[in-house]
């Protein structure tokens, strides 16, 4: 039952849309995501005759789930859907659009993890090698190798979130680091190994002069966008062969491989910004196979 401001699910979904999920502080990509299932939930209920908030009932969102089902979409995409929709009708219920939450008892499809994709270290090389020809290119390659940095992290970085030894060396007290904007709003300081600050100087040697303080820039000089660097990194991918990965595999690769050569759990943890140590934990797995592999493909 409405309160009376808020009558039809278009109306409850616009409500979220500038409302709730700004009051979350929701990513951009999350709202993103968050607003498409839940306008391919209403196009599913407009059409089985339901556009009225109340009319909504926990059968009808369970044909709805079903209806995915029929979709052949993965156990995790509809996972995600039903944390969306308990999300949105929940919000509801607290704003008091409704008295009952009819969404309060459906259940999430059990979803089917998969070990996460790295690089070997074959594979990384080759995709350095690939991009060195190309500073730019080479620095934001680097600097997701070597800090495990989200892709919406490193799209943001400005020039002065970037500090670098005057003298780069391996020595530990010569270190450079990088100021980056977590989720939720969070700000850490984390360090950056020679072999990123490297990069970012022969980068910024050849940068060129625009107006933004966006670190990365196109060729057309305006700031990359989280979508052209990943489109510049599936590229090198492509070109060098390396099959089944993306952006995101550079993270797994950064931390698979440090666990396997010893940097312990809590500061891989630190580095990629995981809240729980728990999350970081899947990687000791993961390095012991890569150990595997290597000590396989490197036979002596």
């Amino acid at each position: 039952m409405a309160n009376g401001s808020v009558d039809t699910l278009a109306q409850a979904l616009a409500q979220f849309e500038t409302i709730g999920m700004p009051a979350r502080n929701l990513a951009v990509r999350t709202r993103r995501e968050y607003s498409r299932d839940l306008r391919d939930m209403l196009s599913y209920l407009e059409q089985v005759g339901i556009t009225q908030l109340d009319a909504v009932r926990p059968r009808v969102l369970e044909g709805y789930l079903a209806e995915l089902d029929r979709r052949g979409l993965q156990g995790s995409t509809r996972n995600r859907k039903v944390h969306t929709i308990k999300t949105f009708f929940k919000w509801l219920v607290g704003q008091e659009f409704l008295v009952t939450n009819p969404a309060a008892l459906l259940v999430a499809p059990r979803a089917i993890k998969k070990e996460p994709r790295y690089l070997s270290e074959d594979e990384y090389r080759r995709l350095l090698r690939a991009c060195s020809h190309h500073a730019r290119d080479a620095a934001v390659i680097e600097v997701f190798l070597q800090t495990g940095m989200r892709l919406s992290e490193l799209a943001n970085l400005t020039l002065t979130d970037v500090e670098l030894p005057k003298r780069i060396t391996r020595d530990i007290e010569s270190m450079g680091s990088v100021r980056v904007h977590r989720k939720g709003g969070k700000v850490e300081r984390i360090p950056l190994n020679y072999k990123a600050c490297q990069a970012l100087a022969a980068y910024l040697k050849v940068r060129p002069k625009v107006e933004h303080d966006g670190l990365f820039v196109t060729k057309f000089k305006s700031r990359m966008s989280a979508r052209s660097i990943e489109y510049m990194v599936s590229k090198y991918l492509s070109e060098t062969g390396i099959l089944h990965a993306s952006v995101h595999t550079l993270r797994h690769t950064m931390a698979t491989h440090h666990v396997a050569r010893g940097t312990d759990l809590k500061t891989v943890q630190v580095t990629l910004g995981h809240a729980s140590l728990a999350t970081t934990s899947i990687y000791v797995s993961l390095s012991k196979r890569a150990q595997k592999k290597a000590l396989q493909e490197h036979a002596l």
